[in-house]
């Protein structure tokens, strides 16, 4: 070997080991874009008189469901990023400090809620725990497996998670298509639940199609939920539902009927519409409505009281776009007494040339979850830019 060769060997591994090492430091980026996501003209989004809106924290790529700990840490699952994030606001000054990872690699962990210390996250086929969570960010412990018997398929896998006020957790397990029944597999298209320990499973809704939004009526404690609609059957049917299940072995519908009174043209047949329960509230013609929670704070008006926020993360097929914006729906008893656009303005375009198959929204985000916060702030994550928006009332 040539004195030359010789040099120019150990230049390449003097250069190399030290951007190896640099390469070893760089977080991995799980499902995330190098480049950040463009910013969002605050000012052009449209709220009720005297609310307002900030950016409580970035860098949350693919957020979805969101979770409050105990000593307010907010948790936040994802869908393509396969990540669980903690973000932590040390300061108080309504913003988040720190983004933090506390788990990456999981399949599709959007779903989330938080119990006596521990977080639950549904990852497709799993609901795992992560124990004394809070206490633990900057090492996260390994995850106990509560649950790994929800069937696998393709389709509406993503999941939401909840308990109610009967202590028990909540999944939903979506249709593993577009239209299908699936006799075979009884827990495909129905809201579970179980024992935070996983066990003692049942089905306690049948027919819904694929919901990943649902919360609990503050004072009648029934379970309200979004669900979304089938493709196929053109632009303006069916519609979106808003449900509520007062009681559990209830039949919402699919595959055989669609928003209380549409009969699908392939299964309809095999059982009426009268045989199921309607929606409480049409949502829109794919406007995919999904997280939603119910309002108990102080800081909003009066009229907000038990009024529910449900995200719609927006049409992908309609010919024209629709949704993207956060709706309120104020409701007496088991009826839905009005449903307005309470935060709106993201979308202004259509992204692509409509086709047979539609269009897809020019948006600045895409609503996914709203989770209410101890101050009475409403947060909303954005899947699409990786933020969490603040809205606030007042001074």
């Amino acid at each position: 070997m040539t004195v030359r060769r010789l040099l120019a060997g150990m230049f390449t591994i003097a250069f190399a080991i030290p951007f190896l090492t640099l390469l070893a430091a760089v977080p991995r980026q799980t499902g995330q874009t190098a480049q950040p996501a463009p910013p969002v003209p605050l000012e052009k989004l449209k709220l009720p008189p005297g609310f307002r809106i900030s950016v409580f924290a970035e860098g949350v790529a693919s957020a979805r469901q969101m979770a409050m700990g105990a000593k307010g840490t907010v948790f936040v699952g994802s869908r393509a990023a396969r990540r669980v994030y903690a973000l932590v606001d040390r300061n108080g000054d309504r913003k988040a400090d720190d983004v933090k990872v506390i788990a990456d690699g999981l399949t599709q962990p959007s779903g989330i809620a938080f119990r006596e210390g521990s977080l639950y996250v549904a990852a497709v086929t799993r609901i795992l725990r992560y124990d004394d969570i809070e206490n633990r960010l900057d090492a996260p412990p390994d995850p106990v497996v509560v649950y790994d018997k929800i069937p696998a398929a393709q389709g509406h896998t993503w999941k939401y998670l909840g308990f109610g006020p009967d202590g028990l957790l909540y999944v939903p397990v979506g249709a593993p298509c577009n239209i299908c029944e699936r006799l075979d597999e009884p827990q495909f298209a129905t809201i579970l639940r179980m024992k935070p320990d996983g066990t003692n499973v049942e089905v306690f809704a049948r027919g819904v199609r694929n919901t990943v939004g649902f919360d609990w009526h503050p004072v009648t404690r029934e379970l309200w939920f979004t669900d979304n609609g089938r493709d196929g059957l053109g632009d303006d049917v069916p519609n979106d539902e808003l449900n509520v299940a007062p009681a559990p072995g209830l039949h919402f519908g699919f595959p055989y009927c669609h928003q209380g009174n549409v009969q699908d043209p392939e299964f309809g047949d095999r059982k009426p519409c009268s045989e199921t329960t309607p929606p409480a509230q049409f949502m829109g013609p794919h406007v995919a409505a999904i997280g939603m929670r119910f309002y108990t704070g102080t800081m909003f008006p009066p009229e907000y009281r038990n009024a529910m926020f449900i995200a719609q993360h927006g049409s992908w097929n309609r010919s024209e776009p629709i949704g993207y914006r956060v709706m309120v729906a104020k409701v007496d008893g088991r009826k839905v007494t009005s449903l307005e656009p309470f935060l709106d303005g993201f979308l202004h375009g259509i992204r692509g040339t409509p086709t047979a198959r539609g269009a897809t929204g020019d948006a600045y985000a895409r609503p996914s979850d709203v989770m209410m916060m101890p101050d009475g702030s409403l947060l909303i994550s954005d899947d699409q830019g990786g933020r969490i928006f603040r809205v606030s009332y007042g001074r």
